[in-house]
């Protein structure tokens, strides 16, 4: 069984807000030092969940695919000392500034490109878009069956058995692979690099892949390619306003609440 686990490199969540500018007239934000990346918080447990198949299921390759800069490496060779055996990095100045749909069609080529894959794992959304689209994304464009939400999983033979969280509850679905799966935290926390595949991991492949290996013109790809439009970016402004009921007694302040946010319809 083949395993490819999509992983994102995101701006390290612990860096203060304070140091981060909205440029309106660039409709980009701006940070005031250099950054710090690490891979998204879900993608690690996208593969914790690749690492459990494969303590179910015996024989599995783990592959992952990470689209963004060389200094993505970093965040590959974390998921490599997690216990992946190989990792693919898609890597162009042409992939820059992609949106949730370029970035679907960059991994699913390059998913095709690696062939006779089984399953396809990522996390439920990137923590910094919160988009949480590409895994439906590269389903669609490779007409393969997709579940959200995971929070467990389990394969046999060509079955692959999928809890995932709804509004209320859990539901149970089941689907013949190849399929593409997307996995949540609930699949509860994932483990830390061991010593020993720490080490192993300075000897594993990390193959770099441009647009031209993947047969992708710039024009499809990244910011050109992108479809969405963002017209403006701006900080909305913010206005707190506090109001005291007042009364006699506890239960006339009480009523006068009760009135006053039935009025505003909040109630």
């Amino acid at each position: 069984m083949h395993i490819v686990v999509c992983i994102k490199a995101i701006p390290d969540p612990d860096i203060p807000i304070t140091l981060f500018r909205v440029d309106e007239n660039l409709k980009t934000v701006v940070s005031s030092v250099d950054l710090r990346y690490v891979m998204s918080p879900f993608d690690e447990q996208a593969i914790e969940g690749a690492l459990r198949v494969r303590e179910m299921f015996g024989e599995v390759r783990i592959s992952l695919l990470c689209m963004g800069p060389e200094s993505s490496r970093a965040i590959v060779k974390k998921g490599l000392s997690l216990g992946a055996d190989e990792a693919i990095l898609l890597s162009d100045k042409a992939f820059e500034e992609a949106d949730s749909y370029t970035t679907a069609l960059t991994l699913a080529t390059a998913i095709k490109k690696i062939g006779n894959v089984d399953l396809i794992l990522g996390g439920r959304q990137a923590a910094d878009t919160d988009a949480g689209v590409v895994c439906c994304g590269i389903s669609e464009l490779l007409c393969l069956p997709a579940v959200t939400f995971a929070k467990s999983l389990v394969v046999e033979e060509n079955l692959a058995r999928v809890e995932r969280v709804v509004q209320n509850g859990v539901e149970t679905i089941e689907m013949l692979l190849p399929a593409v799966v997307s996995i949540t935290h609930e699949l509860g926390p994932p483990r830390s690099p061991s010593l020993r595949e720490t080490m192993r991991s300075a000897n594993k492949l990390i193959t770099i892949w441009t647009a031209a290996d993947l047969d992708l013109k710039p024009s499809q790809v990244g910011k050109e390619g992108a479809r969405r439009v963002l017209k403006n970016l701006y900080v909305p402004e913010s206005k707190m306003v506090c109001e005291l009921m007042e009364g006699n007694t506890p239960e006339e302040t009480a009523s006068s609440l009760i009135r006053r946010l039935r009025e505003d319809k909040l109630i």
